[in-house]
């Protein structure tokens, strides 16, 4: 009898702590990091669920750039259950971030880890694109005596294609566009937004580069007839008017109508469009107004180098 109680306590416990990790997950979704942060740690170690709070712990680190304890987090979710693939891809992008900013020798020592990550988790999930798309990116980067090769990033861009048409159209434009090939480059980024319209920026990115900058206003516009409230539409708009310099009142009223809405995950933020806005009241020659806006999105986000650099320029 005691040992059935102790299967159900523990059973109890188990259920309790998959609701606060589900309740975590959606705060960390919501962008409440503090407060899911504050749950999570309250899983306890032979809780089923741990690992997954570590996991979640190891997001909420990355997006705020504390990327030596993410990578402690996600290092001990792969140590309880090294069979998600999900642990395994963002253990492998936090090294990749730490590398960034490392010495060679550090970069050396890292780079078989986050290769050998990225690679186990695709034999995990034959279907992930997300570790494909770092991988990608690691022979891009990569020395040839590392392990660097163009040959390899096409053949993963094509898997991808495979999976999940516009991503790996776009990966492919990507690595056409690092080698110079232009032409082929645009020919993917179409045939990206052909297979997916939420792409369409990627498209209009390349435009931006390469200077089209009324093939990327008319994507947008394009967007915007269809409709009217496509919030990302309205951004990208005032974001090639602030790099431009062309449309600037539309590009104005495109951003004021977007600092009204409030962005959800991974949509542009409020500081971004205040330097975006910034941007174009210099471009205007309106510095006093420039230099409020880009004080303001510095305040939202301390790390934007256009903004400081814009501000720079302003407070001359």
């Amino acid at each position: 009898m005691r040992f059935i109680y102790s299967i159900f306590f523990i059973m109890m416990i188990g259920s309790g702590y998959a609701q606060t990790v589900e309740k975590a997950k959606k705060l960390w979704e919501d962008n409440n990091l503090t407060q899911a942060k504050q749950l999570l740690k309250t899983v306890k170690k032979e809780s089923p669920e741990y690992a997954d709070a570590q996991y979640y712990l190891g997001r909420i680190a990355f997006d705020e750039k504390d990327y030596d304890n993410a990578e402690d987090f996600f290092e001990e979710a792969i140590e309880i259950n090294s069979k998600k693939a999900e642990y395994h891809t963002w253990y492998g992008n936090t090294l990749g971030t730490l590398a960034a900013d490392a010495n060679l020798f550090k970069q050396a020592m890292l780079g078989p880890k986050m290769k050998s990550a990225w690679e186990r988790a695709v034999e995990l999930d034959k279907n992930a694109v997300d570790p494909r798309e770092s991988l990608i990116q690691y022979y891009l980067q990569a020395p040839a005596i590392a392990g660097g090769s163009v040959d390899k990033a096409i053949e993963i861009a094509n898997e991808i294609i495979k999976l999940k048409p516009a991503a790996g159209h776009l990966q492919l434009g990507n690595i056409y566009y690092k080698e110079k090939k232009f032409p082929e480059a645009e020919k993917e980024f179409i045939a990206m937004a052909n297979a997916d319209p939420a792409y369409a920026s990627g498209l209009s990115s390349f435009y931006i580069n390469r200077k089209q900058y009324d093939k990327a206003f008319a994507i947008f516009e394009d967007q915007l007839k269809k409709n009217p409230e496509d919030m990302m539409a309205i951004y990208q708009i005032g974001k090639t008017s602030a790099l431009s310099g062309q449309k600037l009142d539309r590009g104005e009223a495109c951003l004021r109508k977007y600092l009204s809405y409030q962005p959800k995950k991974n949509e542009p933020s409020h500081a971004g469009a205040n330097m975006r806005l910034a941007q174009i009241m210099e471009k205007g020659g309106k510095k006093s107004e420039a230099k409020k806006l880009y004080e303001t999105a510095l305040k939202g986000d301390a790390t934007l180098k256009e903004a400081k650099e814009g501000l720079e320029r302003v407070s001359k």
